[in-house]
């Protein structure tokens, strides 16, 4: 009996061992990653696609444009990096194509360490009484109901192979912002940041190897300022667009800096924010000389 204890102690020492170098091995990059990321043919999801194949990540693409998708696949195959692309058409208020979406890449890659909720659409920059009920409805549905639903289900996977981190986008609105013409807007990344913060907290709770976080990528210069929910187009106030020339960025300088701090983080509850207070008042200040118009056509 007195020699079984000395193997015991073994295999409870091995054990603790195998479990130290996986994660020793996952924290240290050593093996290939993935990322899924929703709403990414174009825009800030398909640069911060761009970003992660840069750091040799198996990327996910996904939107509800088949045709775009594709050609961003391409795209993003061109890149030098290690990781394998996968795109996977998917509508975010369907919750089948986001089961979907998930399924297909555990399928291909086994895991998904980093899950971001990036679908979104816009409004019409009208009062809230002009809006169509069905424009208030789809917009919900792609900015709030699809990230919470995402996160579901990507908080269902990563308690399964214990670790993941979901992160989800702010807009305006999100710190309580008011302006016309953005109401049904802000009221849903106010709700989506309130949402994330809950969850990180309910993680916390429940001491899971999760990480919840937001990404504040400011005004960035895309269709997406002049084109609401159903991609009709519409013209900014000539001070929205004085406030965008002082503080706006393309999508690709934001998602430089956003994918290299999400690789970064450890923390729980995390907020990665772009237009920091300082930012924003060294561009005012320097406005006058750093003259910069994004809506000036050819």
């Amino acid at each position: 009996m007195e020699h079984i204890y000395p193997l015991l102690f073994f295999v409870f020492f091995l054990q603790r061992k195998v479990k130290s170098v996986i994660v020793d091995i996952y924290e240290g990059g050593d093996i290939m990653k993935t990322v899924a990321i929703t709403g990414s043919a174009r825009g800030l999801g398909f640069e911060m696609a761009k970003e992660f194949k840069k750091h040799d990540y198996n990327v996910v693409i996904s939107d509800v444009l088949e045709e775009k998708l594709v050609e961003s696949k391409k795209k993003l195959e061109s890149i030098e990096g290690k990781g394998e692309i996968l795109e996977v058409v998917c509508d975010v208020t369907k919750e089948e194509d986001l089961q979907r979406l998930m399924d297909t890449a555990i399928g291909k890659f086994s895991s998904v360490d980093i899950w971001i909720n990036n679908a979104g659409v816009n409004q019409p920059m009208v009062p809230i009484w002009e809006v169509e009920s069905d424009k208030i409805n789809r917009l919900l549905d792609i900015d709030l109901k699809g990230a919470m639903i995402g996160s579901k289900i990507a908080m269902k996977q990563m308690i399964k192979q214990g670790y993941g981190q979901i992160y989800g986008i702010e807009g305006y609105g999100s710190n309580d912002a008011m302006m016309l013409g953005l109401s049904v807007y802000g009221t849903s990344k106010r709700g989506l940041t309130y949402f994330l913060k809950a969850l990180a907290k309910e993680v916390e709770e429940k001491k899971l190897n999760i990480q919840i976080g937001l990404l504040s990528p400011g005004i960035m210069i895309t269709d997406f300022i002049t084109h609401s929910v159903g991609d009709e187009e519409f013209e900014l106030p000539e001070k929205t667009k004085k406030v965008y020339n002082i503080l706006g960025d393309y999508p690709d300088v934001i998602a430089k800096f956003l994918v290299e701090k999400m690789i970064e983080n450890k923390k729980n509850g995390a907020r990665i924010n772009w237009l920091t207070n300082r930012k924003a008042a060294y561009r005012f200040m320097t406005s006058g000389f750093n003259k910069r118009d994004f809506f000036l056509k050819a």
